[in-house]
């Protein structure tokens, strides 16, 4: 009988009273004026009992909830048909009217994955603390980033933390320096050079900035107004820049008060599947980085994250000729002095690419194809491969008959990943009775597990509703995958 998973009965469902503010755009600018006409029209008294009111029913479900209606103001002042000076009070009242709820996990909670956490101190023997991530999506079906902690104990128990009911996704602020020969390489990949974007790049330096490109942008178009073949080189010119970013969370916020909501132009449609992993460079840095999809509605973009605290985030676009479709995973380490990463750019089976730039990836091998009848439709990889003394045990998903999802592992040699050394036959988890129903039906995900002691856990979605975890023992699988030969437990957790 093949081996298979236990369940562990510990599931996050999405929670709706997990808001976030947001900005309440209405896209019409007679509409703006409109509203702040009213609003001017209220006396000092009026002003000060609305105020009042709303912060009786809004100030206790945010953090730093004004200093967000007094950004709100600043974006819609010049709206002001007088500089007439206004009260705080009627800044406030004013920012709160562009100024909405948004539930970021009202429909669905998925799609995890898992790292350790980068604080380990003051834990109990055998205990681990782990960071996850799951793919949260509220209205309009847009996905951001959001995070819950908990223990692994020295059972292989998951033990998760009650998150806080407050969540927060700051100001992105875009990088403050561009260089001109890597911008122009992604232009390429775009198909947006040209003469029209040729002559905007000579007249930036070889380091430029995003508002020195804005300037320049505005230079040229003030010369070919109404020209839909410039609007569309430039608005693309602009896209590319604002796609890389950072974010800054307040050092007194717990994780899982943490969100990263789309920002960039690339994401307005959501931030897809974060694949998560513990990065160990050579001289032994570590960095949290995690490959995800952005979609603008439109078209996927492969992108990354990275972060060495959870606190400060870098999001970049990812470059060459190889950067497509979804399911990118870095290895958490070089090998053979190069980065390495799983990846799906077919739709249906895995390839294996190395570079010697963690941003460009220009070649592919073909390393696994869809072999048995759970995966006949396509395979894919749940999250980066995990170093065990036998290889690399990396965690798949194959979909079969009625698009049906199910998760098995194969493992590939430690030196050479090319090389397959096992795979399972058969999966080690299949949707149940009590998760085949959701957004998407008869599907189980994961976007990244870890192993603790002898025990893998898979943090694992349920139809693209819900998520749960599951494990399994880390030396009956790789005894199952190297045929018997080796039953050797994982590199106790490295480092």
């Amino acid at each position: 009988m093949s081996l298979k998973a236990t369940r562990t009965g510990v599931v996050l469902r999405p929670d709706p009273a997990r808001v976030l503010f947001r900005p309440f755009d209405l896209g019409n600018s007679t509409r703006v004026l409109k509203i702040i006409a009213r609003v001017n029209s209220l006396t000092e008294d009026e002003v000060r009992q609305k105020l009042d009111e709303v912060i009786r029913e809004f100030g206790n479900r945010h953090h730093k909830l004004n200093p967000f209606f007094l950004r709100r103001f600043d974006q819609v002042k010049s709206q002001l048909l007088t500089d007439e000076p206004l009260t705080d009070e009627r800044k406030l009242l004013l920012g709160a009217y562009f100024t909405m709820e948004y539930s970021l996990e009202s429909a669905a909670l998925f799609n995890p994955s898992m790292v350790w956490h980068p604080d380990q101190t003051n834990l109990p023997a055998g205990y681990k603390r782990f960071v996850l991530s799951l793919r949260a999506t509220g209205e309009g079906h847009i996905s951001s980033i959001s995070f819950r902690t908990g223990y692994i104990d020295g059972e292989g128990k998951v033990i998760l933390q009650k998150p806080s009911r407050y969540v927060t996704s700051p100001e992105a602020i875009v990088s403050q320096q561009f260089d001109k020969a890597t911008f122009v390489k992604k232009l390429y990949e775009l198909r947006l050079i040209n003469s029209i974007s040729e002559g905007i790049l000579a007249g930036l330096s070889d380091e430029f900035t995003l508002q020195d490109i804005e300037a320049q942008v505005k230079r040229v178009m003030s010369q070919f107004r109404h020209n839909a073949e410039y609007e569309t080189i430039t608005s693309g010119l602009l896209a590319l820049a604002r796609s890389n970013y950072e974010m800054h969370f307040d050092d007194d916020q717990s994780i899982d008060e943490r969100c990263i909501f789309p920002h960039s132009p690339n994401e307005t449609n959501g931030i897809e599947d974060a694949r998560f992993v513990e990065f160990r460079d050579d001289d032994g840095e570590i960095t949290y980085y995690a490959t995800y999809t952005a979609y603008n509605g439109r078209v996927t973009f492969p992108q990354l994250l990275e972060t060495k605290d959870f606190t400060h985030f870098a999001i970049s676009t990812l470059n060459g000729a190889e950067v497509q479709n979804k399911g990118m995973a870095l290895f958490p380490r070089k090998i053979n002095g190069r980065y390495a990463t799983l990846s799906r750019q077919d739709g249906e089976n895995i390839f294996l690419m190395y570079s010697e730039d963690l941003y460009f990836w220009q070649t592919k091998e073909l390393i696994v194809k869809p072999t048995y009848p759970w995966e006949y439709v396509q395979l894919g990889n749940c999250g980066s491969p995990i170093e065990t003394e036998a290889g690399w045990l990396v965690l798949s998903h194959g979909v079969g008959p009625m698009r049906k999802y199910a998760i098995g592992a194969f493992l590939l040699d430690l030196n050479d990943p090319s090389k397959v050394i096992g795979r399972t036959k058969d999966p080690l988890l299949s949707p149940d009775e009590n998760e085949r129903e959701g957004y998407v039906p008869n599907v189980v995900y994961s976007c990244g597990g870890q192993i603790h002691g002898n025990t893998l856990i898979i943090p694992y979605a349920m139809s693209d509703y819900a998520s749960s975890f599951a494990t399994v023992n880390v030396d009956e699988l790789l005894a199952e995958l190297t045929g018997g030969q080796v039953a050797a437990r994982q590199i106790a957790t490295v480092f």
